[in-house]
């Protein structure tokens, strides 16, 4: 219920501000001691590094995890109304605008392509992942679009509120 979702947004806030503390904690520790460090390994991520992999895969199940409640809601009403489409639109090319840089950018030697493609590799499948969804609700608008027309003086009764079973602000 609404209780266990307030709990889990959260505990996701409280995640979120921790992480972003010690990934500034470990940056300023970083930019201290980089005169003193000791150069790594091309090929070894660091604790900043591998942060940064963490939270972009989490970023990444959160983005893509973003697309199936309105999925779903969208198929049990078998209606897309109270939707809008503009706003899966612009995702769409957003998304494919920036998967698209990601991969424009790729290097051209074989050797530091594959590192660049493991490096990006979650936030290509965050954009290009929801872009697949959002192609999914795009063929929802086109499924569940009224096909006959209205008389103009006549309002439809809603058979279903739109916010059933969601909590109000």
């Amino acid at each position: 219920g609404s209780k266990s979702l307030k709990n889990f947004c959260v505990a996701w806030i409280v995640v979120c501000v921790a992480l972003c503390v010690i990934l500034l904690c470990q940056l300023l520790l970083r930019n201290q001691d980089q005169s003193t460090a000791i150069e790594s390994s091309n090929n070894s991520l660091d604790m900043i590094e591998m942060s940064g992999f963490i939270c972009g895969y989490v970023s990444c199940v959160f983005y893509l995890g973003s697309r199936f409640p309105q999925l779903y809601k969208n198929f049990r009403r078998r209606s897309t109304e109270g939707t809008s489409y503009l706003l899966f639109a612009l995702a769409m090319m957003g998304n494919c605008t920036y998967g698209l840089s990601l991969v424009l950018k790729m290097p051209a030697t074989e050797s530091f392509r594959a590192l660049y493609f493991l490096h990006h590799l979650p936030w290509l499948i965050g954009s290009f992942g929801v872009l697949f969804l959002d192609i999914f609700v795009t063929l929802q608008f086109i499924l569940y679009r009224e096909h006959k027309e209205r008389p103009s003086g006549f309002v439809a009764l809603e058979v279903e509120p739109l916010l059933v079973n969601e909590e109000t602000a």
